[in-house]
């Protein structure tokens, strides 16, 4: 069993990494049953910022019901990959 303050793995942080890195559009499903588009900009601990057309949106994390890319993600290619 984890003690308070003791490291645990965090699943959220690379998922938002790469879709703010890739400037991917994203749909953000809220328990109110609402959906939002947009790019993700900015996230913390509590909230993320989505933009749409110019306007940017604080959502709080304990709104969200799911969070899923517009499309697939790219898979980063390997050496042998590439010829």
């Amino acid at each position: 069993m984890n003690k308070p303050g003791s490291a645990t793995i965090n699943i959220q942080d690379p998922f938002f990494y790469q879709l703010r890195k890739e400037a991917r559009t994203i749909h953000v499903y809220l328990v109110n049953g609402k959906r939002l588009t947009g790019v993700l900009r900015r996230f913390d601990r509590f909230a993320i910022v989505i933009e749409n057309r110019g306007n940017e949106q604080l959502v709080y994390k304990h709104a969200i019901a799911s969070l899923a890319p517009a499309g697939a993600f790219s898979e980063p290619q390997s050496n042998e990959d590439r010829s």
